[in-house]
């Protein structure tokens, strides 16, 4: 079991930079899977990436070249590093851990991208 809790979002004009951050309650270093997802409103909740234990990293199309996922098991902390943001980046943004096929998650983050 972990508790999540994400950081960093808030708004920002189109073309700008944000930085997610997610802590976790207890150690990142055995947990296999974390990522990101986000749901928009009126949508429903969309994977953004996800990176391994062993620091494989796989990106939804919408996001890949703009967005780099990472993870600081030292720290205990995933990131989401978000560039070239756009208008239909809006969402609330939440981190994942995948533990013996289970997933826990945070509360989320606001993201809002406009001019």
């Amino acid at each position: 079991q972990v508790q999540l809790v994400e950081s960093g979002g808030g708004l920002v004009q189109p073309g700008g930079s944000l930085r997610l951050s997610c802590a976790a309650s207890r150690s990142i270093f055995s947990i296999t899977v974390m990522g990101w997802y986000r749901q928009a409103p009126g949508k429903e909740r969309e994977w953004v990436a996800f990176i391994t234990s062993g620091g494989r990293r796989n990106y939804a199309d919408s996001v890949n070249g703009r967005f780099t996922i990472s993870r600081d098991n030292a720290a205990n902390t995933l990131y989401l590093q978000m560039t070239s943001l756009k208008p239909e980046d809006t969402a609330v943004y939440y981190c994942y851990a995948q533990i013996s096929a289970t997933n826990y998650w945070g509360q989320g983050t606001q993201v809002t991208v406009s001019s």
